[in-house]
Parts: C-alpha cells; sequence; structure tokens
C-alpha cells in the first residue's frame, strides 16, 4: 500500500499545506491523466512495452480568451518545453500545459491544437494562431519510446477529464515510465498556505520527475539513498538520462517577472532532492498565477492588475523550496515497482525504510547539542 509522505507521519517546511495538498488548491487549476501501459518482454520497436502517457495542468477553463500571467526557467536545458519561448516573450500563458515522453511532444502538440481550435474556431482566423506548452521527461528505460503510441485521443483525455480536488499522483500519465534517484517515480503535488498581513495565498508545484541517482537522493536532509542503495543491486539505468518539468502555480498577483523569479526557487527544492542539474538532465520550470487575466477581446488598450511588492515575496519564495520537495517524494511514495521494456525494472522506494531512515535522522537531530 502506497502512501504520501504526509500519511507516513513526516513533512517538509513550516508552512500549512492546502486541502488536498496538491497544485489544484490553487483556485481553477485542474489536472488530469491519461496513463498507456500495455505488454511486457523484449522491446519491439512500435509494439512495446508501453509504459507512458500525458498529464495535462489547466490554469483555467477560458484559458484562451483570459490569459493568465506567467514565467519561466531553465536550470539545465537538456529537455524541451516547447512553446516556452513565447511565454517568456510575451509574459503570457495561454493554453494548458501539456507534460509527455521526449519522443511525443510533437504528436502532443499537434493534438492540443487541434483540441484548441475545435473549442476556440477564432484561433487561425479572427485570432492569433495557437503554440501549446509541452514539456517532456525522457521514459526509455521503462518504455518503447521510439514506438511513440501517444496518440490524440490521449491528450484529448488528459485535458477533457482535468477536475480540481485530489491529484493521482506515481506511475500515473506523463509520469509512467518514470525513474527518480533509480526509484520508480513520475507525477507528483503539493501546496502551500502563505498568510501576509493582508491575505493568505495559494502554492502549488506538480512535477514530472525523472532525475538522479540513487545515492544522491536526500529527503528532508536525510541521506536516504546511500542508506538505502547496499539493498538494491539490480540494474540501473547507466546514465543519468533524466529530467524535471516543475509546474509552479499561485494565486498569489505576481508580474511575470516575479514568477520567474519563483520559479528559480524551485529549482532549490530539486537540488534539495538529490538533483546536481547534470549535463544530460533537463530541469524545466514553468510558473503562472491566476490571480490576474488579460482579456484576449476588451474595448480599452489598458488592463488594471494588482501586483505584490517585491518586498513581500519571501514567504512565497521559501514556500515554493519546500513544496518543491515534498512534491518530489510524494512522487517517489505513490509510486509502485514498474517492469518495463527489456525487463528493466525500477523498484518501488521502501516506504517502511524511508520512514525508519527519516525517524533516526530526526531524533538524531533533536539530540543534538
Amino acid at each position: 500500500m502506497r502512501a504520501r509522505l504526509r500519511e507516513l507521519g513526516f513533512s517538509i517546511g513550516h508552512f500549512p499545506v492546502g486541502n488536498n495538498n496538491a497544485i489544484t488548491d490553487v483556485g481553477g487549476v485542474r489536472v488530469g491523466h491519461s496513463t498507456i501501459v500495455l505488454g511486457e518482454g523484449p522491446l519491439q520497436v512500435g509494439k512495446g512495452p508501453v509504459r507512458t502517457g500525458v498529464t495535462a495542468v489547466v490554469p483555467r477553463q477560458d484559458i484562451f480568451d483570459n490569459r493568465v500571467l506567467a514565467g519561466g526557467f531553465v536550470l539545465n536545458g537538456a529537455g524541451e518545453v516547447s512553446g516556452l519561448t513565447q511565454v517568456q516573450e510575451w509574459g503570457l500563458l495561454e493554453t494548458p500545459i501539456l507534460l509527455t515522453n521526449t519522443m511525443a511532444v510533437g504528436k502532443v502538440s499537434d493534438a492540443a491544437v487541434k483540441w484548441m481550435t475545435k473549442k476556440w474556431p477564432r484561433i487561425g482566423g479572427e485570432d492569433d494562431v495557437v503554440i501549446p506548452l509541452v514539456g517532456e521527461c525522457d521514459d526509455s528505460w521503462l518504455n518503447d519510446a521510439v514506438g511513440r503510441h501517444v496518440r490524440s485521443e490521449h491528450v484529448y483525455k488528459a485535458i477533457e477529464q482535468a477536475t480540481g480536488g485530489k491529484v493521482a499522483e506515481g506511475s500515473v500519465g506523463a509520469g509512467t515510465g518514470l525513474v527518480t534517484c533509480d526509484f520508480k517515480a513520475g507525477i507528483g503535488t503539493s501546496s502551500r498556505r502563505v498568510a501576509m498581513e493582508s491575505a493568505t495565498y495559494a502554492v502549488g508545484i506538480l512535477v514530472q520527475s525523472n532525475f538522479g541517482v540513487m545515492h544522491s537522493l536526500r529527503v528532508d536532509g536525510a541521506p536516504v539513498g546511500e542508506v538505502l542503495a547496499p539493498l538494491f543491486a539490480s540494474p540501473r539505468r547507466e546514465h543519468n538520462a533524466g529530467s524535471i518539468i516543475t509546474i509552479v502555480a499561485t494565486d498569489a498577483p505576481l508580474l511575470s517577472s516575479q514568477l520567474v523569479r519563483l520559479c528559480k526557487r524551485a529549482a532549490l527544492g530539486i537540488g534539495r532532492i538529490g538533483s546536481f542539474a547534470a549535463h544530460n538532465s533537463g530541469e524545466i520550470i514553468v510558473g503562472f498565477s491566476t490571480a490576474n487575466v488579460v482579456p484576449r477581446e476588451t474595448s480599452k488598450m489598458t488592463a488594471t492588475i494588482e501586483v505584490l511588492l517585491d518586498e513581500a515575496c519571501d514567504p512565497l519564495y521559501e514556500a515554493v523550496v519546500e513544496c518543491t520537495e515534498e512534491a518530489i517524494v510524494n512522487s517517489l511514495c505513490m509510486a509502485e515497482e514498474m517492469t518495463g521494456q527489456a525487463g528493466h525494472v525500477a523498484p518501488a522506494l521502501p516506504l517502511d525504510k524511508l520512514s525508519e531512515i527519516l525517524r533516526k535522522y530526526r531524533q538524531a537531530f533533536a539530540g543534538a547539542p
């Protein structure tokens, strides 16, 4: 039975979490998955085994008509979020954010265009063309990646079934075939409530986690990977052929430039787990705020938005760091062991051992002079 970190009796940081401890605690944000698991045995390109999928993060239902402020940060660029260039240029997000495997980025982008042009027929005619955001991680250790098994219907399903509330984690959607620090991982999420003088803001993180090596794994400062490594002698990925795509959502009223700064702090949370942004790993973060909308159609040439002062942002920065770390840990805690192509095995992080290690190191810290 898998359980999230807090269900094991542990937490990270000091900010309170939202009702679902998920990115959906930011009002209006919805998440949907489409999971593809087919076949087993030796790799046969085009036939399987298949261990992949699509995850959709929808900032608001009318995102094309009422765009939100957004930004991004690339810690290491051996990965891709197609469409990010326009977000960084305009500071606006006008499509759902879709996550999938590396070789499916083109298919997912094409399907997103088809979905959006059906929903908003004005695209490419009365209105501008659209460039969807599609992020990726390499799931080829477990999945027949070259077979490109993601289809348009998987993209439609992920978007159309996106809901608020609890978010499925681990080996689901775009996280189906992913590995983190040599353990099975995938999708993870967490949230924080940040109280300020005049308001309480929500910060939510969703990760597609696929980076790192076992000995680097740390959880809330405890050297979990070093302790567990002698127990796992099964074959592992020869290269750190992974990435992590992180989505930061908030209802705090932030400018695009402030959202970029928020995204940079998420990279600190990734580092806390054990990432050193390896040469062939992509650490890419996308952030958006739902507090303000920029309408596509307006009778005026100006828009009025509310903005939080930079001096007030420090608690948000801190919350993003601890929230990102917990989201990655949740991706590990919720994922079950998986056997993929060519018999490659990604073991599940042993939750009993994790609890034992965390308890030991917290007791040692509490007893330190």
